[in-house]
């Protein structure tokens, strides 16, 4: 079940995050609140009473620090920056991911927002990242480093407004 997040999932969510970690930022309850509080959406998936993917997503106009965050807010006026989509390693390839940004898609046509952001590491690499936002049509519009130059992520968009993205055509999983 798709569903809006509530302060009852942070544990759930932060052993997700913390499961990958590497390819994420830390998160901590503290710092979670904050972020769900500022969150244009916070989306779950829950199955048999576990949560095993969410999503988190800012607009523009967010207090929030992220260099990822600042890079969109820097060059466009709306948007939607999806700061982490996490789906738990037993349940993946089963859609979840793309049934997140599905819904992230449809709340962006919904409000007018014509772009979706993201980003990932390309160093070190997440390979996996890389094919998902691929697949759903996201392409790169510059690159940042991170950590003193140990880390480099690909800053992705998809296109909202040409309507003739994969994320447009594909049905919810």
């Amino acid at each position: 079940m798709l569903r809006d997040a509530t302060s009852a999932d942070f544990p759930a969510i932060l052993a997700l995050n913390e499961a990958f970690v590497s390819v994420l930022s830390p998160l901590d309850a503290t710092r979670l609140a904050r972020l769900h509080a500022q969150a244009a959406l916070h989306r779950v998936i829950e199955q048999d009473g576990r949560i095993e993917a969410f999503l988190l997503a800012f607009r523009e106009g967010a207090d929030y620090e992220s260099p990822n965050y600042r890079w969109f807010a820097q060059r466009h006026a709306r948007f939607l920056y999806v700061d982490r989509i996490v789906v738990a390693g037993d349940t993946q390839a089963r859609g979840a991911g793309t049934q997140l940004y599905r819904d992230a898609y449809e709340r962006a046509v919904r409000d007018g927002v014509s772009l979706i952001a993201c980003e990932f590491d390309v160093e070190p690499p997440n390979p996996a990242s890389a094919r998902f936002h691929a697949r759903l049509g996201f392409h790169e519009v510059g690159r940042q480093q991170l950590d003193g130059g140990s880390k480099t992520v690909s800053l992705q968009a998809l296109d909202v407004a040409a309507g003739d993205t994969p994320l447009g055509k594909i049905g919810v999983c």
